[in-house]
């Protein structure tokens, strides 16, 4: 299973607190925001992906206009190599299906199996990871010792068996996917609320008789959230990647069309017709490498040596 090569996180410094924490999230917030959003758009490798990956989005968005059709749809003389034919600009498969088709709305999928697994497997680690870390005892342990037996089973594996239990499609996808990414956002939020829930602001909204939901929710949380932010973009290209060796196995939805699952119907012609595996897989590289260079720019933003050195 190939990994991308995650970023290193550094955890950003609580925000100052206001003296009321009434206010919920601290003063500073919208300063620090600010500086780090001008120090992200002044990276020119954090610009680069976010261009990279708005085309491979703008492409997405636009295949139901250029192709109406069901991608899956024989229209064409198979084996039509690329540049053949206007009508296919991109060859056709063995069973004459557009490829364009194909790379159009398998970027719909990819990109919504992406986004959907990490919102589910960042909804799952942070909550997990904000209940253990603020409250302690015997109920952080008993989470700890739930991430631990997650962790403990290789992914991918976990990964094939929850998809074959459950009947592969997007929704089981997105699903199985969110369950095996959990425990590492649960880590790392837990990691940040431990270091923040003994801090002045945090206190002060205890003394002043706020419930612990509010205080977890608008005092703690938006502090712990820089370093979660930079994993998350990793997430998403990792959720691309295990989507696409599902399917390239033929665990992918057989409904639906992805890069994945167009590298795997291409896998037994590549030394005749490489293009097959070569277009979608050159897709998934260019999507997979713009995310991580958006992670690597919110890296540097969030950085809490940023402040000295402005």
């Amino acid at each position: 299973m190939p990994k991308t090569s995650s970023p290193a996180l550094a955890a950003a410094p609580p925000l100052p607190a206001t003296a009321n924490p009434a206010a919920g999230t601290p003063a500073a917030a919208p300063r620090y925001g600010r500086r780090a959003l001008r120090a992200f758009l002044r990276n020119p490798t954090a610009i680069a992906g976010l261009v990279l990956l708005a085309l491979v989005m703008l492409g997405a968005s636009l295949a139901p206009l250029f192709y109406p059709d069901d991608p899956l749809g024989m229209v064409g003389r198979p084996l039509l190599w690329p540049g053949r034919q206007w009508s296919h600009p991109l060859g056709t498969d063995s069973l004459g299906r557009d490829v364009a088709a194909g790379l159009m709305h398998g970027a719909r999928i990819s990109l919504l199996v992406g986004f959907a697994a990490t919102c589910v497997g960042l909804s799952l680690g942070i909550l997990v990871g904000a209940v253990a870390g603020y409250r302690g005892g015997w109920l952080d342990d008993a989470l700890v010792r739930l991430i631990e037996i997650f962790q403990a089973v290789p992914s991918f594996i976990l990964l094939v068996v929850l998809v074959a239990i459950a009947q592969p499609s997007v929704a089981t996808i997105v699903g199985a996917i969110g369950i095996v990414t959990w425990p590492t956002i649960a880590r790392l939020v837990r990691a940040e609320v431990r270091a923040l829930r003994s801090k002045d602001f945090v206190v002060a909204a205890r003394g002043m008789g706020y419930g612990h939901g509010r205080i977890i929710l608008r005092e703690i949380l938006p502090n712990a959230m820089p370093p979660v932010i930079v994993t998350s973009s990793v997430m998403v290209a990792s959720a691309i990647l295990m989507e696409a060796a599902l399917s390239f196995m033929g665990l992918g939805d057989p409904n639906t069309v992805s890069w994945g699952s167009m590298i795997g119907a291409g896998r037994e012609l590549l030394r005749t017709a490489w293009y097959l595996t070569a277009l979608p897989g050159l897709l998934i590289v260019v999507t997979v490498l713009a995310l991580n260079l958006i992670g690597d720019g919110l890296n540097d933003a969030l950085n809490p040596r940023l402040e000295k050195d402005s």
